[in-house]
């Protein structure tokens, strides 16, 4: 899970947030939704970008027949060169600021300057929740490989239907219980019974410090993720770790180096990202429960391990990718390896990515997409883009995080031209979004959807 726009709780997360891609009805909005198809551009001056914006109901609903007055708040480097096919000059209210009717869908489209700088693009109607979304604009330099030698990417025979509940141990130490028909389980377990068969869990370096995810508590560091694995591999399911490379949170617009990196040069720095995914790998074999896929960074279409590692450095970002990846291999020579961008939807940017890794000859076996329809586009965006995506670089690609439209996003994830579609995750079932358990543990008619799903196509 990613972005500026999660809601931390304590150390838990309040997310109650909407699905785009119903039918549309004439109901009353919230929410502006503002919808990048990027969130990385060149700083050369010529390089633009659409962005989306319409009025959604609290169930996503685009909320058609009704107009409102729109500002659109554009900070850094770059100007609105197009607002609907039409002059923004005609809107302009300030050197930051465009007045105008919003109605239906809106297109804008941005053009990035010449200076490297974050941009911020906002969108107000009264009291409606401001949409926002943050761009970085880049200016990459020649590539160098991170290797010489050739690596044949490892084709797994897996189809996976996955969850992350790396929340698991929190909701616990809270006192929640699961049940399905009334009978109290494992949550491990339930999800099993109805049709999971892969487990997604995040690690963090030190969550417990002061300024880490879990403040004197630890939830999400090596100690708890070693318990949870045991769990996994004792109800028979396999899994995947998520190393996120920071105490905190490390999505697309927070990558923060943990504390106990700081400082660093930049080959001790390698050193440490590979000495560290090699101790956590071999915590975990020591004790059975090697993972059976590793995922080198979360969500790094922005890089990681920032400063060092941002998009802007891609040949350093490749390196300390490179030092995960030794790091894995080192210990679990059988585990796949996995680069994951919260991209699901947005095609010239997953290109771009994918194409800087190719030219840097960075290893990896699995293309893993995020997919929330808030940020990432419509449906068709995320088919065609994995269609793309595994055909251009021949790769087995999966859906990684989700959680609205389960059955569509399914589908798409199990259906990629030439078989190289191997399934999903949905991101922390057990509390979040569309939860499959109410607040009280008990399960709902989501969970129910899965079996099918699982019969579809696992059978």
């Amino acid at each position: 899970m990613h972005h500026v726009f999660k809601l931390l709780i304590g150390s838990s997360m309040a997310l109650i947030f909407t699905l785009p891609e119903l039918k549309a009805q004439s109901t009353k909005p919230v929410e502006v939704q503002v919808t990048p198809y990027k969130t990385t551009m060149l700083a050369n001056g010529k390089d633009e970008l659409l962005l989306t914006a319409k009025m959604i109901d609290a169930k996503g609903n685009v909320v058609e027949g009704i107009s409102r007055s729109v500002t659109y708040k554009l900070i850094g480097g770059a100007n609105i060169v197009s607002i609907n096919g039409a002059n923004p000059q005609n809107y302009r209210k300030t050197d930051s600021t465009w007045q105008t009717d919003l109605s239906g869908i809106s297109r804008i489209i941005i053009r990035a300057g010449a200076v490297r700088e974050n941009i911020k693009f906002e969108a107000k109607v009264d009291s409606l929740t401001l949409g926002a979304t943050e761009i970085h604009t880049i200016q990459p330099g020649k590539p160098h490989k991170v290797t010489n030698a050739k690596y044949k990417a490892k084709t797994i025979k897996d189809k996976i239907l996955g969850a992350d509940i790396s929340f698991l141990p929190q909701l616990e130490a809270r006192g929640m219980k699961f049940t399905d028909q009334g009978a109290e389980k494992d949550a491990i377990q339930l999800l099993k019974e109805h049709g999971f068969n892969y487990i997604r869990l995040r690690i963090f370096n030190n969550p417990a410090q002061p300024k880490g995810y879990s403040p004197n508590r630890g939830f999400c560091d090596l100690e708890h993720t070693k318990q949870m694995a045991k769990r996994v591999k004792a109800a028979g399911m396999k899994f995947l770790l998520d190393f996120h490379y920071s105490d905190y949170w490390a999505d697309p617009q927070q990558q923060n180096k943990p504390a106990a990196w700081v400082g660093k040069d930049f080959s001790s720095l390698k050193d440490s990202v590979e000495t560290y995914t090699r101790y956590v790998m071999q915590q975990l074999k020591d004790q059975g429960t090697e993972p059976d896929m590793v995922q080198i960074g979360n969500e790094i279409n922005h890089g990681m391990i920032w400063p060092d590692g941002h998009v802007n450095n891609l040949d350093s970002l490749a390196q300390l990718f490179y030092a995960g990846f030794k790091g894995v291999k080192a210990v679990s020579p059988k585990a796949a390896i996995m680069l994951h961008v919260a991209l699901g939807g947005q095609i010239e940017e997953s290109e771009f990515f994918y194409d800087a890794m190719h030219k840097r000859n960075v290893p990896y076996d699995i293309i893993g997409l995020s997919y929330y329809p808030k940020w990432h586009g419509t449906l068709e965006d995320l088919t065609t883009n994995i269609a793309g995506l595994s055909k251009k670089y021949n790769k087995q690609i999966m859906v990684a995080e989700y959680t609205h439209l389960k059955k569509e996003v399914n589908d798409i994830a199990f259906n990629v031209p030439g078989g190289k579609g191997v399934g999903t995750f949905i991101w922390e079932p057990l509390n979040t979004w569309e939860a499959v358990f109410d607040r009280s543990g008990k399960s709902n008619e989501l969970l129910d959807v899965y079996p099918e799903i699982a019969e579809k196509y696992l059978k």
